[in-house]
């Protein structure tokens, strides 16, 4: 447990370690399965293409953490790039001891012999020190001038040696294999050198491509301060009006103002002034996506754009569109909206042109936690479904090819679950060759801690994104049959939305929430750099992030977030003679199946006889009645579920249920551990070395029941 709040730059160290052991083994082992399984229908992993590749924003997440600077951003991106020259000097390593083939064994095509003639006029200290050691062996030869340049690359960086780029690396790379498939080498060409060359191309010099994500009115409010001298009110403009002037301004070539200092107004062009300056330093690989939260509107998707415009990323009249731009759609009003807004957006010549100068690719994001903080899971999961299916339908006709980012927690109550099944639940033609996921929290130790089961967990994912590519580019069924489940899938939101809005709207809910959960305890675990709070925020529970919200709520075990609501949805759709679709639609649609496997999993770590213990002991009597509501519609969802299923919850998987049980015998101590240990530390006195003891020690329960419960947050 840390003692104090981790800075962004500890976060990505962190993150480091995994995508360390994961590039490193993992998925050059999934590589080789791939290209063996190619193999044996005629075809081949290409080296220089690889189907998975890794990304982070720690250190690039602006969107309520002040502590990400540009600064940080630069930290951050100088140690992934030490990280990733320093896994390609041990690749070197490696493959130097294996390519061992002298050349009174096998011959070298004339493009290596002319490379290491150039060697030797380039590097003759090194070709002289490693004559004797590799004397007849033209590969590890080469091996070694390329270990000194790429220990150049990382130590001296502005040598004239240097390797400019990974293009270049590959390059050399690219010669070894096509003298050693001329000279009856294939097995070496395509073994160790063609994982060493697939790592190239998936970590770059940049390990992880790093994402910035800030929030939608930080940019507005930058314009604001710029457009002021200008004699126009930004900030009193309505979207329609913003649209407007920033579809001018975006193919305009006159700057608004020079970039300033962080601490001005206009600090977002501080951020892309640091965006200019790592591509220009590293690449335009290393940063690729600019996310926006909460975007509503065209107008929020320009505003960045045209800052991007101010400091040279983007220049339409010279066809310069080095990021691309990626809005983020959270709230459920906003998923409703998502096809209009991207119509509209799409139909602007400037940022057409923008989309066009990036491949004709656009990126979208859609949040599944504040979506389910905002209108329970049903709704969250139903709306989120629907916008992806707007997003097909958007991109068919714009012929943009359209990537969608799933912005999924570890909970199912923030989108999370197996991720095979959820990618072969999304709509017809949203899965087209690609996806974009996150792995948050603990799931990351879970899913990639060890490289065996990173290779696993991204084989399933691969797995499903093939299937859902090939084989579900049409509808799965017949439209008669869609429109029906269609139509009770719309009941059953509506009901399960009244409901959830009901609860969590009802008089007393925020202090009954604080007092039931240890939330307000949470800011002390100093799990992440980012506050609980976006800044200014208020104490009520639209002004909480998604995380805490889902943390408070598991640890107690009501687990509201995961199934609230649902027991009433699917009442309402069997009251109004839906029960025979109920049960078809848990057979045959996909989507509707993975959505009732989650919420009974979250039913069944669900505990309403240790919740009621907190309850009891920490909350005011004039309150419990709530607890009533959240027993009253466990039960019917439980109901429900088991109806539908036509067993209990868990029957049939049960090592899983087994394992749940166990866990058991060990959480429901610490549960009733951690009440005693709240019921003391919100009574207060006793002196500081009492009171920091009992701290550590209620934020050690804290941790035993999010390690039992695993998927917490």
């Amino acid at each position: 447990m840390r003692r104090e709040q981790p800075s962004p730059v500890d976060e990505a160290r962190s993150i480091l370690y995994f995508l360390h052991e994961i590039v490193g083994e993992g998925v050059p082992d999934l590589f080789d399965d791939i290209d063996a399984t190619l193999r044996t229908i005629g075809g081949e992993l290409d080296p220089e293409r690889v189907p998975v590749r890794f990304g982070s924003w720690v250190g690039g997440d602006r969107d309520g953490n002040p502590n990400v600077t540009p600064q940080v951003t630069r930290e951050v991106l100088a140690f992934q790039r030490a990280r990733a020259l320093r896994l390609l000097i041990a690749e070197i390593e490696e493959l130097s001891s294996e390519l061992s083939v002298g050349e009174a064994v096998r011959g070298v095509s004339a493009e290596l012999e002319a490379t290491l003639d150039d060697d030797r006029r380039r590097f003759p200290d090194v070709v002289s020190r490693f004559s004797k050691l590799s004397a007849g062996e033209p590969y590890r030869q080469r091996c070694s001038v390329m270990h000194h340049r790429l220990q150049l690359t990382l130590d001296r960086p502005g040598h004239a040696d240097v390797y400019a780029g990974p293009a270049e690396l590959q390059a050399d790379l690219a010669v070894m294999a096509r003298s050693l498939e001329a000279n009856r080498g294939e097995l070496l060409a395509r073994g160790r050198l063609a994982r060493v060359r697939r790592t190239v191309t998936m970590i770059g010099f940049h390990l992880a491509v790093l994402d910035i994500r800030q929030h939608a009115a930080a940019h507005h409010q930058a314009l604001a301060a710029l457009f002021e001298p200008l004699g126009v009110d930004y900030a009193g403009l309505d979207r329609a009006a913003r649209t407007e002037l920033l579809t001018a301004e975006l193919a305009s070539r006159r700057p608004l103002a020079p970039p300033l200092s962080d601490g001005d107004p206009t600090s977002a062009l501080a951020l892309f002034a640091t965006i200019r300056e790592a591509l220009d330093t590293a690449g335009d690989e290393v940063i690729e996506s600019y996310v926006i939260s909460m975007t509503k509107g065209v107008d929020d998707v320009l505003a960045p754009a045209v800052l991007a415009r101010d400091v040279g990323l983007v220049d339409l009249p010279a066809g310069v569109a080095r990021i691309g731009f990626v809005p983020l759609f959270e709230t459920i009003d906003d998923l409703r909206s998502i096809g209009p807004v991207l119509t509209d957006l799409l139909a602007v010549p400037g940022y057409r042109r923008l989309v066009e100068l990036r491949g004709d690719v656009q990126e979208v994001m859609v949040g599944y936690s504040d979506s389910n903080k905002d209108g329970g899971i049903t709704t969250s999961q139903w709306e989120i479904h629907k916008a992806l299916r707007s997003i097909a339908e958007v991109s068919a006709a714009t012929g943009v090819r359209i990537v969608v980012f799933h912005g999924r927690g570890g909970t199912i109550g923030r989108g999370g679950g197996p991720t095979n099944a959820s990618i072969l639940g999304q709509p017809a033609g949203v899965v087209n060759g690609s996806v974009k996921v996150t792995e948050q929290g603990e799931v990351i130790a879970d899913k990639y801690g060890l490289p065996r089961l990173a290779q696993r967990n991204l084989d399933l994912a691969f797995a499903a994104v093939v299937e859902a590519t090939l084989l579900h580019r049409r509808p799965r069924h017949d439209h008669s049959v869609t429109t029906v489940w269609n139509e009770v899938m719309e009941l059953m939101s509506e009901a399960a939305h009244d409901a959830y809005r009901g609860f969590i709207t009802a008089p007393g809910l925020v202090e009954y929430f604080r007092t039931s959960t240890p939330v307000e305890e949470l800011a002390e675990m100093n799990i992440g750099s980012r506050p609980a709070r976006r800044s200014g925020a208020g104490t009520g529970i639209e002004d909480l992030r998604a995380i805490p919200w889902v943390f408070g709520w598991t640890q107690s075990r009501q687990i509201v977030p995961g199934w609230f609501g649902v027991g009433t949805g699917l009442a309402a759709a069997r009251a109004a003679g839906h029960g025979d679709v109920l049960a078809e639609m848990a057979q045959r649609w996909q989507f509707f199946a993975t959505f009732v496997s989650n919420v009974e999993m979250t039913l069944s770590k669900t505990d309403l006889d240790i919740a009621s213990h907190y309850v009891d002991t920490l909350v005011d009597p004039s309150l419990r009645h709530l607890f009533d509501t959240v027993v009253e519609e466990h039960d019917r969802t439980v109901a429900e579920i088991s109806g539908l299923t036509g067993r209990g919850l868990l029957e049939d998987l049960p090592v899983l249920r087994r394992t749940l049980a166990v866990r058991d015998a060990y959480l429901d101590p610490i549960n009733v551990l951690q009440v005693e240990l709240l019921a003391r530390s919100r009574a207060g006195g006793g002196d500081p070395d009492h009171v920091a003891r009992l701290r550590r020690a209620l934020l050690l329960t804290v941790n035993g029941v999010a390690a039992g419960l695993r998927n917490t947050g």
